[in-house]
């Protein structure tokens, strides 16, 4: 099986960092994600609930965001993946989070983690 449900660009704000300036404001972080799921009984079915619903799972991200706090990304990446294996019985995920601004001279900095189940 190689069917990849992926969302792309999703924006979120989050408290992270390891300087105290970074612990008292939001910073907008990017996700995408690519995440395997066997695609043909959803597309047999026509039905949602068989498939990965990118939207609640782009709510759960940001809602995951907005309730924890991590200094490193690399942290923040681990455990929304375990999350995300967990609650929505994902086989494998492959996430990008960046952090843009982190190096003024860059577009954006961050962590690549593939995970699975």
């Amino acid at each position: 099986m190689k069917d990849i449900v992926f969302i792309e660009g999703l924006k979120t704000e989050a408290v992270i960092g390891v300087y105290d300036w970074e612990k008292a404001i939001q910073q907008t972080l990017v996700f995408d994600l690519e995440m395997q799921h066997d695609n043909r009984l959803p597309a047999a079915t026509d039905d949602l609930s068989k498939t990965l619903d990118y939207e609640a799972i782009s709510n759960f991200i940001t809602d995951f965001c907005s309730t924890n706090v991590f200094e490193l990304i690399e942290t923040l990446a681990e455990k929304l993946c375990a999350e995300l294996i967990e609650t929505f019985s994902i086989h494998s995920i492959t996430m990008t989070l960046r952090k843009p601004g982190a190096v003024p001279t860059a577009n954006a900095v961050g962590v690549k983690i593939h995970r699975q189940k």
